[in-house]
């Protein structure tokens, strides 16, 4: 007994570590390796989701390129008509000025009426500045039509009163006060026109045709 208590006093972990147990201590075991099917699994699915984000990433980049073409064409389009019919209150009354002008040249006498010669000067002079005065229009964009003979279009034409006429056809213009006026394809202003209808038909009566009605029995 003192032998123990001596030993116990001299070495004080003896009792208080216990003995070591082999069944607590955990055990790791190794990564099982894949067989050649698992890896080629493995790869075919990443494969597939990598084309899947391509795809989408793809389907993104088309998208977006797309929305900037037709952001490019319409601001390209917007700058155009801006450029365009920027002048159209100027060219509205350079028309009116134009309208003035020939209204001015058809209230000269015309040529061959036994005017004096100074009379057919003025008015074959004020024929060529409108002639030039209209292709200068045209090659900014500002075209005249007569419309005279055609069909009347409410989008061109302005009616201004309707005249029965059995030598037009009915809707059609007769007679235009003023021409139409465009800039670049665009309504300027509309042309100021008389419209055809057909006249009322004639009612025939037996006594107009010499028809008689027989009263004898």
């Amino acid at each position: 007994m003192s032998n123990e208590t001596e030993t116990m006093k001299s070495d004080p972990q003896a009792k208080s570590d216990p003995p070591a147990n082999n069944n607590d201590q955990a055990t790791t075991l190794p990564d099982q390796p894949q067989t050649p099917e698992q890896v080629m699994q493995a790869a075919a699915a990443r494969i597939a989701d990598l084309e899947s984000e391509l795809a989408e990433m793809k389907d993104r980049w088309m998208r977006s390129e797309a929305e900037t073409a037709n952001v490019r064409a319409r601001a390209s389009r917007e700058v155009n008509e801006t450029r365009q019919y920027a002048v159209q209150k100027f060219a509205q009354d350079v028309v009116e000025t134009a309208e003035n002008l020939h209204r001015g040249i058809d209230s000269l006498p015309a040529a061959g009426d036994g005017q004096p010669e100074i009379v057919a000067r003025l008015r074959e002079g004020l024929e060529g500045i409108e002639r030039n005065f209209v292709n200068v229009l045209e090659r900014n964009g500002i075209k005249r039509e007569d419309p005279t003979g055609t069909q009347f279009d409410p989008n061109l034409h302005q009616a201004m009163a309707e005249q029965e006429s059995a030598a037009h056809p009915a809707g059609s213009v007769m007679h235009a006060w003023t021409p139409v006026w465009t800039l670049h394809g665009r309504l300027l202003k509309p042309a100021m026109v008389v419209v055809a209808k057909p006249p009322p038909a004639e009612i025939t009566s037996s006594a107009s045709s010499g028809a008689r009605l027989d009263t004898t029995a």
